[in-house]
């Protein structure tokens, strides 16, 4: 794919690129497929814009090409999961939980908010960006067909009338119905339907404790902030736990290695997360996963850790090396 230089872009196709990504990480499930994804929407808007000036709203045009664009992406391929949401039961024991390993193309992935949440919007906005790219609704939306996945998109969350998206799927005001229709449904059959769920004061003394107690190592503290059926699970692995105490000797098992983690408390996918870098055995720590957490009733439901084993997630996401000082 031709690169184009940002400082070469029309600086009216530079102020969509948030917006568009926010789109694409929805469509695709991946925050670096959605990046390629916008870059190639930008390189088709640039060489195509002399002979589109005054055709039509120019936000419309990039949506039609980015929806053009996940759609080709999408075809063919597999959808994105998270460990959850396979079929089967927890791995056990907790010590045999790493014996199935799959490539990150086969897990929905996750985005910084400060990637796809504009920080200029009116908080009513905020609060549909964030809730659209919540983790269990990213993943709902891979088990619908890419084109009820872009209806559903430009009706619910971006807000389009039924004739806009016919215009840009090049079909009708009923076909667009029927498919928003179709969608919600097979969302509502998942519980992956939108709910604004904004953070208390009490959350974030929750949070502080959390990263407190997870920097000290301190086990019997961490798990007291979880929900006794509290729930976590680790991409790029299948396993997943189930229970505060699974977790918890987890953390004493084979995760023990992650004693004397740094992190660094962040958002992501709406929601609160913590970046881990580990400690190296001669010295420094080296960056080791992002945990995307799901806060509810005053203490942590589920963990979603995504793990840096490859050594690529932490500079994908724009994540530091290094741990702040």
């Amino acid at each position: 794919m031709t690169t184009v230089v940002g400082e070469e872009l029309d600086p009216r196709l530079l102020e969509h690129r948030r917006e568009l990504t926010g789109y694409c990480y929805r469509m695709l499930g991946s925050a670096f497929d959605a990046d390629d994804a916008v870059q190639e929407t930008m390189v088709r808007a640039w060489r195509g814009l002399a002979a589109f000036e005054g055709r039509s709203a120019l936000r419309s045009w990039l949506y039609r090409i980015a929806t053009n664009v996940c759609l080709d992406q999408l075809s063919g391929r597999q959808r994105r999961a998270l460990p959850m949401d396979l079929s089967g039961s927890p791995w056990k024991p907790v010590e045999a939980s790493l014996s199935a390993r799959r490539p990150a193309e086969a897990w929905v992935e996750p985005v910084l908010d400060r990637r796809v949440v504009a920080e200029d919007a009116d908080p009513a906005e905020q609060a549909v960006q964030r809730e659209s790219v919540r983790l269990a609704f990213v993943a709902a939306l891979q088990h619908l067909p890419p084109r009820q996945r872009a209806v559903l998109l430009l009706r619910d969350v971006l807000r389009w009338k039924a004739d806009e998206v016919a215009t840009l799927l090049e079909t009708t005001v009923a076909s667009v119905n029927s498919a928003l229709q179709r969608a919600r449904a097979t969302l509502a059959a998942l519980d992956g339907e939108l709910q604004t769920q904004p953070l208390d004061d009490d959350a974030r003394d929750l949070l502080d404790r959390y990263v407190d107690a997870f920097e000290r190592y301190d086990i019997d503290a961490f798990v007291a902030l979880l929900h006794e059926d509290a729930t976590q699970h680790m991409p790029p692995f299948e396993m997943w736990l189930r229970g505060r105490d699974d977790i918890g000797a987890w953390m004493l098992g084979p995760g023990g290695g992650c004693r004397g983690s740094k992190v660094l408390l962040t958002e992501a996918n709406g929601a609160p997360a913590v970046a881990q870098w580990r400690p190296l055995e001669g010295g420094g720590h080296t960056p080791w996963a992002l945990h995307v957490l799901e806060v509810r009733a005053g203490r942590v439901a589920h963990i979603s850790s995504f793990l840096d084993l490859d050594n690529d997630l932490f500079a994908r996401l724009g994540l530091p090396a290094h741990p702040p000082a």
